[in-house]
């Protein structure tokens, strides 16, 4: 039923910004718990923020004071502002949402690539 679709991914340089936006479909995303996750080839999926229903955020230390991520409800959307872009942390970003009750499927995005290269 719901489904999201990550835009926003481009080509940047070192020290470069992007604004990625997780946008939900088929449901309301202020009432889902909101996480990101960045794929890059051959590793390890890596956290880097979640969002609760009340705002509430967390971050992973490597990415802390760099990125943000916020609600956009009149987009119906959650979205990811990173600052300060490094070469390692390019790849696939991906979202991730779960119905605040606990309640329901898991959903994942299909992803947008960023790319940080000189």
């Amino acid at each position: 039923q719901v489904q999201l679709a990550e835009s926003g991914g481009d080509s940047v340089q070192p020290g470069g910004s992007l604004r990625l936006s997780c946008a939900f479909s088929g449901g309301t995303s202020s009432n889902y718990r909101v996480a990101w996750f960045r794929q890059a080839p051959g590793k390890e999926r890596e956290y880097l923020a979640r969002i609760w229903a009340g705002r509430t955020t967390n971050y992973a230390d490597s990415i802390k004071g760099r990125f943000t991520i916020s609600r956009d409800n009149t987009a119906n959307a959650v979205d990811l502002r990173m600052n300060d872009l490094k070469p390692d942390e390019t790849g696939v970003y991906i979202c991730k949402a779960e119905h605040w009750s606990g309640f329901g499927e898991t959903v994942w995005g299909r992803g947008t690539q960023g790319t940080v290269s000189s």
